[in-house]
């Protein structure tokens, strides 16, 4: 069980969380602004509106890792702190973004805009995605949770959001390569769509269970809790 950051957490072990967030951060990152460019390129070749798209979305999870990057860049801890709120407002509009791009197109592939060709390189690359974004997003989002960082965990849940569209996409793909189901992988977008304006909202309010005391408790009117140094009912204090 993770210990969320109070004052009974050592400096140490703070500033080592605070490390193991930057890493985790950079490797995001890197890894989508490689996703992007194979996502986008092979979706060119296949005339694939769900690989381009999909390509599209790792530009905004690097937005949102960026957000955090930038907060995390900071060596003073109040300064960072004083960071927060600003980086949930940029990671909630990316969801909301995200949202945004993948309704409409799913709705214009729904409508019959066009059929995609099959694409091994997509295929691969979803698989991968589907492989690795969980490991990025459940790692930070543990170092989140126990530094009580809520832009770092709420970063986390986009990520995990990307590999959601990752298993979409690759169910997608599938199904045009071996079945010529087109329409699969619109429909599963638009379940991914409300789960991302989901998480933007709460990311846009603050999550009080994650929030450092004086953004995400006070934002709720609530005061810290003895055991943990969260709000009642948080899901910060509990196991993965």
């Amino acid at each position: 069980m993770a210990s969320p950051a109070t004052g009974r957490t050592s400096e140490a072990r703070r500033a080592a969380l605070t490390r193991r967030i930057r890493l985790l951060v950079a490797a995001t990152i890197a890894y989508n602004v490689v996703e992007a460019v194979v996502a986008i390129t092979a979706g060119a070749a296949a005339s694939s509106t769900a690989l381009i798209g999909f390509g599209l979305d790792s530009v905004i999870e690097v937005s949102s890792a960026a957000a955090v990057a930038w907060q995390f860049s900071a060596r003073d801890a109040a300064l960072r702190q004083s960071r927060e709120r600003r980086a949930l407002r940029i990671i909630a509009v990316s969801f909301f973004a995200l949202a945004a791009y993948v309704s409409f197109d799913a709705v214009r592939s729904l409508l019959g805009a066009g059929e995609a060709e099959p694409s091994l390189p997509g295929i691969v690359l979803a698989a991968l995605s589907v492989v690795i974004m969980p490991v990025l997003s459940l790692t930070q989002r543990r170092a989140g949770r126990e530094l009580a960082s809520a832009s770092a965990v709420a970063d986390s849940k986009q990520t995990l959001l990307c590999s959601y569209l990752s298993a979409a996409l690759l169910a997608g793909l599938l199904a045009n390569a071996l079945l010529g189901w087109a329409w699969a992988d619109p429909l599963v977008a638009l379940l991914i769509a409300g789960v991302a304006v989901k998480e933007g909202r709460e990311a846009w309010r603050g999550d009080a269970c994650c929030a450092p005391v004086g953004i995400g408790l006070a934002a709720a009117g609530e005061t810290e809790s003895e055991e943990c140094g969260c709000g009642p009912g948080c899901s910060c204090c509990g196991e993965d």
